[in-house]
């Protein structure tokens, strides 16, 4: 590396020190060396460079001059060139260096500064040759980490047998491939892939916490990023050196994930014929045991499945979901087929030792964590006795997330007995025919309410909620129970249904259930 102290280190120089400046200073490196005799030199010297000079500037600018404007423009040190004139250093040019903390050197009479520029040249392609030698044996130890099935946490380990700093891969779905030297917490690897997501995607993340910032090195396989490199390091405090080997093991590193890519695809068009397998019946039913066992999942035993999407929103599905289910089965050792599709995720598997509804809401719980924007739900079918009987539990988890994912709040786990069967058959209809049936019940009450600020939709579905009970609706509602019979009455008088009378009492629960649906959907 090009540094004060490696030339003064060349016998050949004659270079001897008279400054040493700040710690560390000898040992920065350097840009390159700039020969000049102008009494400022401050706008033509780059940060970083070595200053030669003969002081042919004296007469015109002091030594306090020269030196404070070397110094002003960031110089790594200055050298002084004996002559016959100078043949020792002017004294107060060693007190201006001393004064503005800046190295000096004197270089004899007999060695050019040529001699000076020659070492640079040498010293520099000397350290070209090292990062290209290190870099080809880099590459190659990558190259055998990947081919022998390391993976990312193998292409970390080469690197840290050159640099000892923290790294972390993470894919945009938020997902640890890869960590030596630190443990991200999932709010920490979400916010990286909320930072792979911006265009351009940022030079540095901020992890929050004690990690601080990290610098990012974008891995991308088929053009896209879909991964990143992080170097829990901020990148003003990273060598050249260490760029360079990040950039090179993120290029490898997207091979990798190519790869990994490649095999998740697979993956999921095998599970998505599993359910087209299912849905087909005798057609194809031979099919499916097969099938199951190539994912690990007994086909012989009782068998488990669950629908899961987002409510209240356009999109019932987002990427990284399915990825989101599978990961979440995985840690709790469950073998599992996970299918995505454009209006849900379906997952089967064997019936577990847990409680399926307590499993699913703790399912919930890790989606909801994943995408903390989004509303998840999710439907079960009945547990099926072989893989033979799997389709009736397909249909059933699936009619069941559909409900679910058109109320309102509420209920996120549901299975297909549990819904009932009016909210089933609301469910499956479309939201224009369920808000067209909703107003024609409900549209008197609003409008008397809008217009008198009145709250008898309320008082309808306190109502209802608790069965038709004059005393403990009125207690809920925190009126008499005159006042309640008269709301009642103006109900009926608006809408033509008697509260009192069972066929016009389902008819008012039905509309506000419809309504419930068709404003999720």
């Amino acid at each position: 590396m090009l540094t004060l102290a490696a030339l003064i280190g060349d016998p050949a120089l004659e270079l001897r020190l008279l400054v040493p400046g700040p710690d560390g200073a000898l040992d920065r490196e350097a840009l390159w060396v700039h020969s000049t005799e102008l009494p400022d030199p401050s706008p033509y010297v780059r940060a970083g460079e070595i200053v030669l000079t003969n002081g042919l500037w004296q007469g015109e600018t002091t030594a306090g001059a020269f030196a404070a404007g070397v110094r002003q423009a960031g110089a790594a040190g200055l050298v002084f060139g004996l002559r016959e004139a100078t043949p020792v250093t002017p004294s107060d040019l060693i007190e201006a260096c001393r004064h503005e903390q800046l190295p000096l050197a004197e270089i004899s009479i007999t060695v050019p500064f040529t001699a000076v520029t020659e070492a640079a040249s040498t010293l520099r392609a000397d350290e070209r040759r090292e990062a290209l030698v290190g870099m080809v044996r880099r590459g190659d130890a990558l190259a055998s980490a990947i081919s022998h099935g390391a993976g990312a946490s193998g292409v970390l380990a080469v690197l840290r047998r050159e640099h000892d700093v923290p790294l972390a891969v993470v894919d945009r779905m938020a997902r640890p491939l890869a960590s030596s030297g630190v443990d991200l917490s999932a709010d920490q690897r979400r916010r990286v892939a909320e930072g792979l997501t911006r265009h351009p995607p940022p030079l540095e993340i901020d992890l929050g916490g004690t990690e601080g910032r990290a610098t990012v090195f974008l891995v991308g396989a088929v053009g896209d990023t879909d991964a990143a490199l992080l170097c829990l390091r901020p990148v003003t405090a990273l060598t050249k050196a260490q760029q360079d080997a990040l950039d090179q093991a993120a290029r490898f590193l997207s091979l990798e994930v190519a790869k990994q890519q490649a095999i998740q695809a697979i993956e999921l068009r095998f599970a998505s014929e599993l359910l087209d397998m299912i849905l087909s019946g005798a057609q194809r039913a031979a099919e499916v045991p097969d099938r199951l066992r190539s994912f690990g999942v007994d086909p012989s035993g009782r068998l488990a499945v669950l629908t899961v999407a987002f409510a209240e929103g356009a999109e019932s599905t987002v990427p990284g979901l399915s990825e989101t289910i599978g990961e979440f089965f995985l840690t709790h050792g469950l073998a599992v087929v996970v299918a995505g599709g454009s209006q849900d995720v379906v997952a089967v598997l064997q019936q577990p030792r847990q409680d399926l509804e307590e499993l699913a809401e703790a399912l919930c719980a890790a989606v909801r964590q994943r995408f903390p924007d989004r509303r998840p739900v999710i439907g079960l079918g009945d547990i099926a006795t072989s893989a033979g009987e799997l389709r009736q539990p397909l249909v059933q988890s699936r009619e069941a997330c559909q409900v679910l994912r058109r109320r309102r709040g509420g209920q996120a786990v549901a299975s297909f007995r549990e819904l009932g069967t009016h909210r089933l058959l609301l469910g499956l209809q479309d939201p224009a025919t369920l808000r067209g049936f909703a107003s024609g019940v409900l549209g008197p009450l609003r409008e008397h309410d809008r217009l008198r600020d009145g709250e008898l939709e309320t008082t309808l579905r306190a109502f209802l909620r608790y069965d038709g009970q004059f005393a403990a609706t009125a207690t809920a509602l925190y009126v008499h129970v005159n006042t309640l019979r008269n709301r009642l009455a103006k109900i009926t008088e608006l809408t033509g249904r008697d509260v009192a009378r069972t066929d016009d009492r389902v008819d008012l629960y039905l509309a506000l259930e419809a309504d419930d649906l068709a404003g999720a959907g």
